[in-house]
């Protein structure tokens, strides 16, 4: 796979942000999918507080949180300028994706999918769903349009609305694109104020409610200084963060705000937190990465992800042409690698998720 040069220092900082972002989320996808669906005590008692990978021994392996990530990341590149195009395209990635009979997915993208299989357009194939899918694949988007809110939201909606129509949904996944423009625009380094933090967060779904009253817990949470799990709790999340938009996203957002620049806190006190953990784990995983770079996720983590063909150098690869794109403004050609050894990829992936099921019928309960 070819690589293209970056000539100036805006295009190696973007390329290591996208990087990062990447591997964030397939590093929390991957640590979190072994207890998907766990509460949180059962959770506790499953890892008693040491995140590491379990799904192989010592080793994990992404699903797909971090696989549409990387179809909106080649959309993206084959159509940088065009909404409406990379909403065409990453219609067809989610097509074939599920003829390769994908172990994990929601119960919307899958009939979202169907109706693109069914010939809706990418504009009309969506169902009213406030699931948490769209957030998952979009703070690449914020990323690579931190600089052009017309675009970025443009093209959020395009991919959200492809397979989720509620407007919940639009609103919790423009608050993730949101923060990862902002932390790329500004160049983040240090916590933003809470006053601007709420305010952005805010800004994201004005007229909403339910998303208001929120917004006002994760502020209330950030002046009080309570912990992730106390804002779950206040949520009515005792048993498990939920797959629904307004559940996940204050989560992961406040952990993303309280524990700022220190990935490993950030991730573990969102999957600590029980539920859906593969998808909270990869959303969180993508905004705590932009901001402390692939040095700053532990080496052990990175280097427990072990899969293929859709890997860490695939990743890393799609990060240095999204930056060129990004940059230059000019489509590019997606990243080529193996996919006929999909299915069998899938395949092993299938056995070894069903084995670690039947794991988790035996002790610790």
């Amino acid at each position: 796979m070819e690589v293209e040069t970056l000539r100036d220092d805006e295009g190696y900082q973007l390329a290591s942000r996208f990087n990062a972002l990447l591997i964030g989320t397939a590093c929390g996808d991957a640590l979190g999918l072994p207890t998907e669906g766990l509460t949180r005590q059962r959770n506790h008692r499953f890892t008693r507080g040491n995140w590491r990978h379990r799904l192989l021994p010592g080793h994990g392996m992404i699903s797909d949180d971090t696989e549409h990530m990387v179809f909106v990341a080649q959309s993206l590149l084959r159509h940088p300028d065009s909404p409406i195009r990379f909403a065409r395209r990453l219609g067809w990635c989610l097509r074939g994706w599920l003829l390769f009979l994908p172990a994990g997915i929601g119960f919307a993208t899958l009939r979202a999918i169907l109706k693109l299989w069914m010939g809706f357009s990418p504009n009309c194939s969506g169902v009213f769903s406030a699931g948490n899918g769209p957030a998952m694949r979009v703070a690449i988007i914020g990323a690579f349009f931190a600089h052009n809110p017309e675009q970025r939201a443009a093209y959020v909606a395009a991919s959200t609305c492809l397979t989720h129509t509620d407007p919940k949904a639009l609103i919790g996944a423009t608050a993730i694109a949101e923060l990862a423009a902002w932390t790329v625009r500004d160049r983040l380094t240090q916590r933003p104020s809470l006053e601007r933090f709420i305010s952005l967060l805010d800004r994201c779904g004005p007229h909403d409610r339910d998303w208001l009253s929120a917004v006002a817990t994760i502020a209330r949470a950030g002046r009080d200084d309570w912990t992730v799990a106390e804002l779950a709790d206040r949520l009515g999340l005792a048993n498990g963060v939920t797959g629904y938009m307004y559940h996940t996203i204050p989560v992961v957002v406040y952990s993303w705000f309280r524990h700022f620049g220190d990935f490993r806190k950030t991730l573990t006190e969102v999957l600590d937190c029980g539920g859906d953990t593969d998808t909270t784990g990869a959303i969180v995983g993508a905004l705590a990465g932009i901001v402390v770079g692939e040095a700053g996720i532990p080496a052990d983590w990175r280097a427990g992800v072990i899969d293929w063909p859709r890997s860490l150098s695939l990743l890393r690869t799609l990060a240095q042409r999204l930056a060129v794109a990004a940059t230059t403004g000019q489509p590019l050609a997606p990243v080529r690698y193996f996919w006929p050894v999909i299915p069998i990829r899938n395949l092993l992936f299938l056995i070894i998720v069903l084995g670690h099921g039947f794991r988790r019928l035996l002790p610790p309960y």
